[in-house]
């Protein structure tokens, strides 16, 4: 198993005790269909975690104990995408952008294409798109491009604290 994998399967253990079948995939799971065609399920099952970041919510970063003010998570299904002017409306910000790659990966800990939804560095405010909710299993990256790891939505919702609202388009 990839050292990355094998730290997100560790950690979910560590911080959730929850243990995790992560399935690896040597031609990747880059995108969305790929992912699916992989694992055998529809699109809307794929879980991306996508990391945007926010303006005008005020400064960059919060006291040491607290996330970074101007980061958030939307783990939207594979079949959407995510609606920044929406999630921007949402978490009271001027506007919305994807996050810097370089800072996602000191903020979060794992790199694009990798980054699951549970296991960050940083606990970011998350968002669940509800059409994730309309299947029994969802699929989500494992902290590789391909690797990833099945959960039930509500599960997924419980261990990433998140809401579930829509901001897609």
């Amino acid at each position: 198993m990839h050292e990355r994998a094998a730290e997100f399967v560790d950690r979910a253990v560590a911080r959730y005790d929850v243990a995790v079948d992560v399935t690896e995939f040597p031609e990747g799971t880059k995108t969305a269909a790929e992912a699916a065609d992989a694992v055998d399920c529809d699109v809307a099952q794929i879980a991306s975690s996508i990391v945007i970041g926010l303006s005008g919510t005020g400064p960059t970063s919060t006291a040491d104990d607290g996330p970074p003010a101007d980061l958030v998570v939307a783990v939207t299904s594979g079949a959407n995408r995510v609606d920044l002017d929406a999630v921007a409306d949402y978490f009271d910000a001027s506007s919305a952008s994807m996050a810097d790659a370089d800072r996602i990966r000191e903020v979060v800990g794992w790199s694009i294409g990798g980054v699951p939804p549970i296991c960050h560095e940083t606990a970011l405010p998350t968002v669940l798109d509800p059409t994730l909710t309309e299947y029994d299993t969802v699929w989500a990256a494992a902290g590789t491009p391909s690797a990833m790891w099945s959960v039930a939505p509500e599960r997924l919702r419980e261990l990433a604290d998140s809401t579930v609202v829509d901001l897609t388009e």
